[in-house]
Formats: C-alpha cells, structure tokens, sequence
C-alpha cells in the first residue's frame, strides 16, 4: 500500500503536452498543421503527426510518471548508484531490491522486467547502457541502440499502452549525451513506424542540462510540419543506420556469412566486461583493434557497389539541402566561380579565377556549399571546367585536403560528365603539385587535365567570345605572351 499522501507526487502522462502539441509555442500557428511542403528529396524522418502525438518531452523525474512502465537505468549487477535508479528504489520500496536480486544481473544492451511496486507505473523496465570509450565508439553505438530497442520490444510483447524512457546513459558511464539522444531518438522513431501500433505514449524524460540537447535534435526525427521537416532535413546525421535504426556494421555481417554456425573464441570476454560490459561474442562485439579506424576500409573494400553509391548520393543530398538553405552571398560576392558560354563542342564552360579565392579568409565549409550549390545543375550534361592560375599567391592556394573531400563528396555526375580542365598559366610548383593529387589523391581525374600557357592555346578550345575572361587574366597575357588577336580580344 502506497504511504499516506505518496500518490500525489506521482503525474498522469494524459494530463502532459504532446510533442505534436508543443509546436504552436514554438512556431506561428499557420505552420503547424498540413502535409510536408514538396521538396526534392525527401526526409528519411518525414512528418507523422500520428507518431508526434504519441511523443513526450518533459524535464524532471521518471519515477513519478504514472504510466504502464518506466526505465531504470543500471550497472550489469542491477545495483548502481545513480539518481535516476536512487529514485526509483526510493519510491518503489524495499520490494525491488528483493526482485532484482532474483534477476541475476543483465547484460549490456539488455533489457528486464519487475513490478513497480510502490510506484505509480505498473512496471520497471531495468537495462543497462554501455560505457563509452572514443576508440571504441561503435561497439557503444550498438549497445546503446540494443538497450532502446530491447525496451521497446518488452512494452510491444507486454502489450502495454505507455512508457517513459529515462536517459539510459549515466555520467558515470561517460556516453556523449548529444551522441546518445540521436541513437535513442532514432531507434524509438523507427520502432514506432514499424511495430508501435499498439503503444500510446512514449515519453522522454530528461535531466534539466539534457533538456536543450533534446528539444534541439527531436524536430530531426519528429518533424511537427511541413516546414520544420523541410528545415531539419540538412541537419540530419549522415549515419542513420538502418530500417530499425540500428547501426550498421558490415564487418559484422561478412564475417556470419564467411563462417554461419561458428561460433567465436570468447576467452576474451570477462577482460572486457569492465569496459563496455558484455555486448557479445563476436570479434566486431570484442573490439578487436580499433574498428572505427579500419571502418572505412571495410566498407570501402567490402560493401557492394549499390550500397556504397546509396550511401554516397544520400550524404550528397544532404550536402546539397544545405547549399540550398544557406546564405552563400557573400561567397558569390568573390566572382571566384561562374558560368560562361560553351567550348567548341558545344559543352557549358565554367570559370574557376584562383586569385579571387581568399582561402585564409573565407569560411571552407562554405566555400565548399557553394560549389555544390551552383555545379549541381550544370553536372547533370557534360561540361568543362577553366582554372585560372594567373597570379595566385600562398593564400590562394587550396589545401588538397580540402580538394579530396569536395572530390569524396561530390555526385558521381560531377566526376562522370567533366570533359576538360583547363589548367591556364600553371607554374611549375602547381604542375608538380597537381600531378602528384590527380595521381594519388582521386582517380579518373588526371587524363582530364590540359596545361595552357597561354590564352591562344585556350582559344582553340573555346572561342573568346564564349568565354568571359578577368581583365587582370587579359593583362597578364599580353603582357608574359604578346597581344591578343584583336578579333579575339573584341568579343571580350
């Protein structure tokens, strides 16, 4: 029997805002309802206003929820001394304690069930959450999914209505909290699309300093409009995981299909246990070498084709979402890249004026956004590209880091339909320097560049008058080459 008093402490989830709810406090009220406004690609997360009003976000103690169950969480032997698990032992009653005991502990990414005891709630659900280590990042990042999805996988077989899920990760355990809610956000999103018919509510009860953190990344994975979909479609992560929002990890999935059946050596398991608990017996699960080092080289050497060129285009679409969304006027302002006319083949021409490029002024990203931004439509049919190098200086000069990942990430077009780059006036150093990147930096690039010295050479290519030249170009020309033919200058 509940203390005198004790169940007025308690809150009834009906009586809460639902995520849904809470956007006419945020938003103008002529946003807040109506389909997703059309854009060219779609959010993996669109609007769901079904999911919205099942979803809510509230500051303060889980153990006071009056809801079907609640989440605990705790260490492998279920007695961890941390304020969420303090509170709930402390409403619950003795009773608990005496229940866990006979649980027997639980594993990392695992999940279990007692009665609530004394609690509003009729359940606990008790789960315990990885500890985090950067070099070993993804073996957390799947233990910490497993903890969601195993909670939301006892409430669907337990057919209970409602749920308030505590943040599982403790300081103790040292998980980034922002890193956390994206894998927790995600992974309950997911569940609820798939298999959430049944459940009703599903709270995020969150500490006062994580509370930020979560009403800054919900509108990512729950978009209340159409508007605030279109306005969180750049910001989402590029790693979503998969349909279940589970991490993916290839190395894991090659390595059952290689040996089906067999299992691996475990002999290492119990040294782990006090890093990260016991997350499997798998070698990906045992953390053997760093595998976030080795990660890109797996995929690279061992996802299909398909998959990786997917994955690609997806990261492309979000790289272009956010051209589309930012202010790049004052990158625009430096007249370093635009289009002209077309080349003798009748391709579009673009202009690339080195000297008008301040690199260690001008914000990178940026930079990087507007190239996007203004190349993704002329990609799509075969073009070529005109670089001058006339009179660039250090500051000029892009760091090849830069280059190779605007070439990691730039569409397949921008690779596919590139036809000539017309390196003009080249010094001997950008010679060596351009031969050295096209030959071991990126593929598919060298045979594409032409060195010109001149203009003349330029124009046999492309006509003068199809090609809109800076005057400080024309000047060193003539100057280092003689004059122009007057009939080629004139139509400049």
């Amino acid at each position: 029997m509940d203390p005198l008093g004790a169940r007025s402490q308690f809150v009834d989830i009906q009586t809460l805002p639902t995520w849904q709810q809470q956007l006419s406090e945020e938003t103008p009220s002529d946003q807040s309802d109506g389909p997703p406004s059309p854009h060219a690609f779609p959010s993996p997360f669109p609007f769901r206003p079904d999911i919205n009003r099942k979803l809510i976000l509230i500051t303060g103690d889980v153990a006071l929820l009056n809801c079907t169950a609640i989440v605990n969480t705790s260490n492998e032997s279920l007695n961890d001394k941390n304020p969420v698990s303090d509170r709930i032992h402390q409403l619950a009653g003795p009773e608990l304690r005496d229940e866990l005991l006979k649980l027997k502990g639980c594993r990392t990414g695992e999940a279990k069930l007692t009665k609530g005891f004394n609690l509003a709630a009729r359940f606990i659900i008790h789960t315990v959450g990885p500890k985090y280590k950067s070099k070993y990042r993804t073996a957390a990042e799947s233990s910490l999914y497993s903890c969601y999805r195993n909670i939301m996988q006892l409430v669907a077989e337990q057919s209970m209505s409602s749920v308030a899920l505590c943040v599982v990760t403790t300081t103790k355990r040292g998980y980034p909290l922002e890193e956390a809610a994206h894998i927790a956000l995600r992974t309950v999103r997911r569940f609820l699309e798939n298999h959430g018919n049944s459940i009703e509510a599903v709270v995020f009860a969150v500490p006062e300093t994580g509370e930020p953190t979560y009403r800054k990344l919900l509108p990512l994975y729950y978009p209340r409009s159409g508007a605030e979909e279109k306005a969180s479609l750049p910001l989402i992560p590029a790693d979503i995981g998969n349909s279940e929002g589970e991490p993916v990890v290839p190395e894991r999935q090659i390595r059952i299909a290689e040996k089906p059946g067999v299992l691996e050596d475990d002999s290492e398991e119990d040294s782990l246990e006090s890093d990260l608990g016991q997350v499997g017996t798998h070698a990906f699960a045992r953390m053997e070498g760093d595998v976030d080092k080795e990660r890109k080289q797996i995929l690279q050497g061992q996802m299909s084709e398909a998959a990786m060129q997917k994955q690609h285009q997806r990261n492309y679409k979000r790289w272009l979402c956010r051209a589309r969304a930012e202010d790049l006027s004052d990158i625009a302002a430096l007249k370093a890249l635009y289009q002209t006319g077309v080349d003798m083949c009748g391709r579009t021409v673009m202009v690339l004026v080195g000297r008008n490029i301040p690199v260690t002024l001008i914000d990178i990203e940026k930079a990087l956004l507007y190239f996007i931004h203004v190349m993704d439509h002329i990609t799509v049919k075969e073009y070529v590209m005109v670089y001058f190098h006339t009179l660039t200086g250090e500051h000029n000069h892009l760091d090849s880091d830069f280059l190779k990942n605007l070439y990691d990430i730039v569409d397949a077009k921008f690779k596919k339909n590139l036809r000539a780059f017309y390196f003009v006036h080249p010094t001997f150093r950008s010679k060596v320097s351009t031969w050295f990147f096209t030959t071991f930096s990126v593929a598919g690039v060298k045979e594409k560049v032409r060195y010109l010295d001149n203009l003349q050479q330029l124009f046999t290519c492309i006509r003068p008058e199809q090609i809109d030249i800076p005057p400080f170009v024309l000047e060193y020309d003539a100057r280092v080459n003689g004059p122009n033919i007057p009939s080629q200058s004139s139509g400049l």
